[in-house]
């Protein structure tokens, strides 16, 4: 089935049923689908063909989401432009773009034709009918650019509609019915999480301002919604002085980078069932979960990650490529049929991620018996302390088990004296202050003296990037 056939039809289904809830407007799945054919018959009039780039930067609403799925219909690429993005930024998502729709004014050194959500871009209307190739690109998505300037993640048709098949398998009705879509529409689990949503019968509820968590999910009558790691640790405070009720939630998934297991227990016991861990990446889509049925029947793997999902294969291999035994530490790689096809015009970097049906994930890790995924690092995560490699996340989970702690994160800075040195950043639990002493020795005992890290420094929070992660460059700007 080509994509978005599955959507279109699951639109077509029950055409009076509401779709989307955007603040206090109800927009039905029959009018879904009247504005996918809109926009479909004003792009193909503004020259939109198969195999062009069409940029989208629109705000979180019906019309963003109905715009990329027009894109897709008529078989040309989407690319999602966040807002804010630096000038040189703007030009790496852009490259390749024939025209940008747009809710919003853009840079005028963007350079591209702007084609405005209004009256002439709706005025016609087209049956839509896919016409993408199954190994045609279908969808860009660009990281933060935290690194450096974004790359661009690339999906082919055909990997778009095994997302739709996994969505349909995996997802019930009853957990979907209601997800919260917030952030931004170039984030590409919102996004597939929203269609998940739309292919299990539910509603897309998009709140009208910034989401207050964890009240907003019973004032809404929200049964899934996903989450970030400080978004979780920012509910759980709330948690703790307020009784509120989440019996409705369904599903609560938690991404971004792995739960210290304390807090995850804590975060089992406070919100329940509903809540599981997700691990994948932007490349390959989802790749494991863990529930708390996990949890019951195997009480160590709370440090994990979980058990791959299905059609989902994970190997750990050393540093020569070669596949260790469970219980090994290596680098993860997976194979699933919705990994992406490479990196947007970077054929260099998509050979170093992509060999063989395997992407290389680029974390640190191992598999026990069971085959549940423990996560120590990123490959990249690491501090040279007089050319000797440390990984930082060994740092991090010592200093998260302390008991003063309820986070910790280390990051890497030059240093004159040293090459690199380690500077610790954690957030104090309720009611205590974390002596650096004890931190150096819990270090110390569990990592080695000489990972112990510069330096230690208390916050209130940890800053967190646009993507809603940790944000590591600002923690290296306060260290230096």
């Amino acid at each position: 089935m080509a994509f978005p056939q599955d959507l279109l039809d699951s639109l077509r289904r029950a055409p009076d049923a509401v779709a989307f809830e955007h603040g206090d407007r109800r927009v039905r799945r029959g009018e879904v689908l009247d504005l996918i054919g809109r926009f479909a018959a004003g792009l193909r009039a503004a020259g939109i063909r198969p195999g062009d780039g069409v940029g989208l930067a629109t705000g979180v609403t019906p019309e963003g989401w109905a715009v990329q799925i027009a894109v897709q219909t008529l078989g040309a690429r989407a690319v999602g432009v966040r807002a804010g993005l630096p000038a040189a930024h703007l030009d790496a998502v852009l490259d390749g773009v024939a025209a940008v729709v747009t809710d919003a004014e853009l840079p005028e050194q963007a350079g591209v034709r702007t084609l405005p959500i209004g009256p002439e871009l709706l005025a016609a209307h087209e049956e839509p009918v896919p016409c993408g190739k199954p190994s045609d690109l279908g969808w860009v998505v660009f990281t933060s650019g935290s690194t450096g300037v974004p790359k661009g993640v690339a999906y082919r048709f055909d990997a778009l509609g095994e997302f739709g098949l996994e969505q349909r398998a995996g997802e019930s009705a009853a957990d979907y019915r209601r997800f919260l879509l917030f952030g931004t529409l170039s984030s590409a689990v919102m996004v597939l999480h929203a269609q998940a949503c739309l292919l299990a019968g539910g509603t897309v509820v998009i709140p009208a301002g910034l989401p207050d968590f964890p009240r907003i999910l019973p004032r809404l009558d929200i049964t899934a919604a996903l989450v970030t790691v400080p978004r979780l640790y920012r509910m759980l405070d709330v948690l703790r002085e307020e009784e509120i009720d989440l019996s409705g939630l369904r599903a609560l998934t938690v991404a971004g980078s792995p739960v210290e297991p304390g807090l995850l227990a804590e975060g089992f016991a406070r919100i329940g069932p509903a809540l599981r861990q997700g691990y994948g990446q932007t490349e390959t889509g989802k790749l494991t979960v863990l529930g708390t049925a996990d949890v019951a029947e195997r009480p160590e793997a709370i440090a994990s990650v979980g058990l791959p999902v299905e059609g989902v294969s994970l190997e750990v291999r050393d540093g020569s490529g070669r596949a260790v035994p469970a219980g090994v530490t290596g680098e993860v790689f997976a194979r699933t049929a919705r990994a992406f096809a490479g990196y947007w015009r970077d054929p260099p970097l998509s050979a170093t991620v992509l060999a063989d049906g395997w992407v290389r994930t680029q974390d640190i890790g191992r598999l026990d018996e069971r085959g549940f995924l423990y996560l120590t690092g990123r490959a990249r995560d690491v501090v040279i302390v007089n050319a000797v490699l440390h990984h930082t996340g060994p740092i991090e989970r010592a200093l998260a088990a302390h008991s003063a702690v309820d986070q910790a994160y280390v990051v890497a800075v030059p240093d004159e004296r040293t090459g690199e040195a380690a500077h610790a950043f954690v957030v104090a639990a309720p009611g205590c202050e974390p002596d650096p002493g004890e931190l150096r020795a819990a270090v110390a005992a569990e990592v080695g003296e000489a990972a112990v890290p510069a330096s230690f420094t208390v916050l209130a929070e940890v800053p967190v990037a646009e993507s809603g992660k940790p944000d590591k460059a600002a923690l290296r700007a306060l260290a230096r």
